[in-house]
């Protein structure tokens, strides 16, 4: 995580968190260009979601 402003990674960890009902551990193990893809991919999702309600 060093480099990485700390508010950018605690966003990306709640979003994460919240959507996909990963762990703490799991989604700090993952490297922040792999969780900045994930925040993207999930992101798009629920986007596509809210659009066909």
């Amino acid at each position: 995580m060093r480099g990485y402003p700390v508010d950018r990674v605690h966003h990306e960890v709640a979003f994460l968190g919240r959507n996909v009902h990963w762990t703490l551990a799991e989604l700090l193990d993952l490297d922040h260009a792999q969780r900045r893809r994930w925040v993207r991919e999930v992101g798009d999702l629920v986007d596509t979601t809210r659009e066909e309600d």
